[in-house]
């Protein structure tokens, strides 16, 4: 079996990085217990969705837009970082699994603050100022 063609992903490489914590996530979703699952599970689910269709349509979008998505992005991620402690603290996911995505979405944290600052330089402030 042939392995099938990669799509979009390699041209955004910051989406490889959301794709790997995703899918440490998705391993990690049958694990947590029922309760957690179904409330605080389904959000990160979503967070981690959200996440991946912002930096999408960042990565495709014109140049006026860019900034504005990303930034969203940014403070869905950070939500998204919000919501893994917070069912870390609740012993929900596991030690092991809670470092692992923790350092996956810190390194994406890291991409995203770094496509900030790019956007933030070519692009000339609202004020005409540059």
């Amino acid at each position: 079996m042939t392995n099938p063609p990669s799509l979009i992903i390699n041209n955004l490489p910051i989406l490889q990085k959301i794709s790997q914590a995703y899918k440490t996530w998705h391993n990690a979703l049958p694990h947590i217990p029922r309760l957690t699952r179904y409330s605080l599970g389904e959000k990160i689910d979503k967070y981690f969705l959200e996440l991946t269709e912002l930096t999408l349509t960042a990565g495709y979008s014109k140049k006026e837009l860019k900034l504005l998505l990303v930034q969203k992005a940014s403070i869905k991620l950070d939500t998204l970082k919000f919501l893994l402690q917070t069912a870390w603290e609740l012993k929900a996911i596991e030690n092991k699994r809670f470092a692992d995505l923790a350092a996956q979405l810190v390194e994406t944290g890291k991409m995203l603050g770094g496509w900030q600052k790019q956007l933030i330089k070519e692009t000339p402030s609202q004020w005409g100022e540059s």
